[in-house]
């Protein structure tokens, strides 16, 4: 079974439906038992359809490459 660290770093791959059979039944059986798991996923997902609503402008060329920099080392 996954581990409940396992599930933050694979959330965003779940809520994004990119995530494989074998592993999104690993990880629905998990938050399926673990509470705070299954909260985390659900605010997660409450977060995307929120933010999704916004009419903001996109960001610029820089923004969007210091985000990516920023999201490409976050487990440095």
């Amino acid at each position: 079974m996954l581990s409940c660290r396992e599930i933050t770093e694979l959330a965003t791959e779940y809520a994004e439906g990119s995530m494989g059979f074998y592993d999104r039944v690993r990880f629905l059986m998990h938050i399926s038992m673990c509470g705070h798991c299954r909260r985390y996923v659900r605010q997660l997902k409450d977060t995307v359809r929120t933010v999704g609503k916004l009419n903001a402008p996109p960001p610029s060329p820089e923004t969007k490459a210091a985000l990516l920099e920023q999201f490409r080392g976050w487990k440095r």
